[in-house]
């Protein structure tokens, strides 16, 4: 039997089995039933960064921003981009620094 990948849904938290052979672009949550993939890299706090980070088996990556940040601002529409390319394979989500500064300090 092939591995199944572990999704973290963006809006609820919850943890998503995904089977290789299902098309994962098109999943939904099976606790919310917000689509799991939608192109567009989620804002998260710290407790959504912890869960993603920790139950996803999928690679996360993080957008560490602040909202004064012009490299910030002019990298933004690639990593939408980015999004769009690498999602379902690659969990792309953001963590605005300002807000999240515990979770900043932490990853240097």
């Amino acid at each position: 039997m092939a591995q199944q990948n572990l999704v973290v849904c963006s809006k609820c938290g919850g943890v998503n089995r995904l089977p290789p052979s299902r098309n994962a672009s098109e999943a939904k949550c099976g606790k919310c039933g917000t689509r799991l993939f939608s192109g567009h890299p989620p804002d998260v706090d710290a407790k959504t960064f912890d869960h993603q980070i920790t139950r996803s088996s999928i690679p996360v990556v993080v957008d560490i921003w602040a909202p004064w940040c012009g490299p910030c601002k002019m990298m933004a529409p690639a990593y939408e981009a980015a999004a769009i390319e690498l999602e379902p394979h690659v969990r792309l989500i953001k963590l605005n620094s300002e807000n999240e500064q515990s979770v900043a300090a932490r990853l240097g």
